[in-house]
């Protein structure tokens, strides 16, 4: 159990490992040398914005959030994962997007996440949208220097909240980025940090410290593909943040991982052949969620071979087959580890972003990359610009 509303099943594998006290170290050193980033996920991180930002703009259920990357694809995990628990209306703007059309007369907040605030996705979106509609409230996240979005922000007399400058995109979900949004639509922030709980946890420590061995052990051995088998539709928000943690924190060097996120049980129709049956260069995470409300079948209608159906739920049926997927890749010895959600909330979120962000971090110590720059992506941003001219 990584918690306890999440079962963990690690790689099947030796529970003793050889670089351990290896890794216990980086570890340690990891959380003292990166304490200001990894505060974020701590419950003492102290926010540069106050509780009455919180109280002033509670009352708006509309809420347009625009943003790139890092900026934005915390929250849409959040809001996806959580929605159940949410009464109020997100629209996320994560991409140019040309049909921008909204209600004029709606009352909306605009919501605007750029660390550098030169983004030009989120600068071209936020300008359309002003256009559509001219009376929103408008609150930017942004780094306390000169850019753009701070002078437009005083054009506009818009609210300008600190974006942390020793804090990346991809690991800023449990700070201001992901944590206003988040209390902005009636979640606990609070609850969501749970990082000096899990590290003072052995069990958590010796399962991530495993975990990560594994993952390091099959990119010598050229598993380079870190596919997740996701059979949670709410979940992939989640996983698409998880996509660019890895990819931006590990690509680099000529290294890195490639994640893939697989839908299931659909792609047992198009990729599970090739899972399967094709080239050995992956490794795989099962990732699914207990529900208890899923709707029943009618038993009317089934007959025959599909007798088998009956007072069945669907999360029964994508149970069963998650299960036997596993049964299958056992048999053919293929690497793979499973998480199973038994309780959606705050706390078991907190968890899956403290364990995917500690997993990437002793990853790129292991692998000798920085996981904290991105130098590369500068590059397009320069030739962009260059041709735009």
């Amino acid at each position: 159990m990584l918690s306890k509303n999440i079962k963990f099943k690690n790689f099947q594998i030796k529970k003793k490992i050889k670089d351990k006290k290896k890794l216990n170290k980086i570890l340690k050193k990891e959380l003292l040398i990166s304490a200001p980033l990894l505060d974020t996920f701590k419950k003492k991180y102290k926010y540069s914005f106050k509780k009455k930002i919180i109280k002033k703009y509670k009352t708006y259920t509309n809420i347009n959030l625009i943003g790139m990357g890092g900026s934005i694809l915390g929250t849409e995990a959040i809001y996806d994962f959580l929605k159940f628990k949410v009464k109020k209306k997100i629209k996320f703007f994560n991409n140019l997007n040309n049909q921008i059309k909204l209600e004029p007369n709606k009352k909306n907040l605009n919501l605007i996440i750029s660390k550098s605030g030169n983004t030009l996705e989120t600068v071209s979106n936020f300008n359309l949208i002003l256009k559509s509609q001219k009376k929103n409230k408008n609150i930017v996240i942004t780094e306390n220097k000169s850019s753009f979005l701070t002078s437009l922000a005083n054009k506009l007399k818009a609210e300008v909240i600190e974006h942390k400058n020793f804090i990346g995109g991809r690991y800023s979900v449990l700070s201001e980025v992901g944590m206003l949004p988040a209390q902005l639509i009636g979640l606990n922030e609070a609850k969501f940090k749970q990082l000096n709980y899990l590290i003072n946890n052995k069990s958590f420590l010796n399962e991530l410290l495993i975990n990560v061995s594994f993952i390091s052990k099959c990119i010598s051995q050229g598993k380079k593909n870190s596919v997740i088998l996701n059979y949670d539709e709410s979940s992939e928000n989640l996983f698409k943040w998880y996509q660019q943690l890895v990819a931006e924190s590990l690509g680099k060097k000529n290294k890195g991982l490639f994640p893939i996120i697989s839908s299931m049980p659909k792609d047992n129709h198009s990729l599970l052949q090739l899972y399967l049956d094709g080239p050995k260069n992956n490794f795989f995470t099962f990732f699914g969620v207990i529900n208890e409300k899923t709707n029943k079948l009618d038993n009317k209608n089934l007959f025959e071979n599909f007798s088998n159906l009956r007072n069945k739920k669907i999360d029964q049926i994508i149970q069963a087959q998650r299960n036997a997927t596993q049964v299958v890749f056992r048999k053919k010895k293929i690497p793979f580890r499973s998480f199973e959600v038994l309780k959606k909330n705050e706390e078991t979120l907190g968890v899956l972003f403290s364990f995917f962000v500690l997993e990437t971090i002793l990853l790129g110590r292991l692998m000798n990359v920085n996981p904290y720059d991105q130098p590369s992506v500068e590059l397009i941003k320069t030739e962009t610009a260059k041709i735009l001219n």
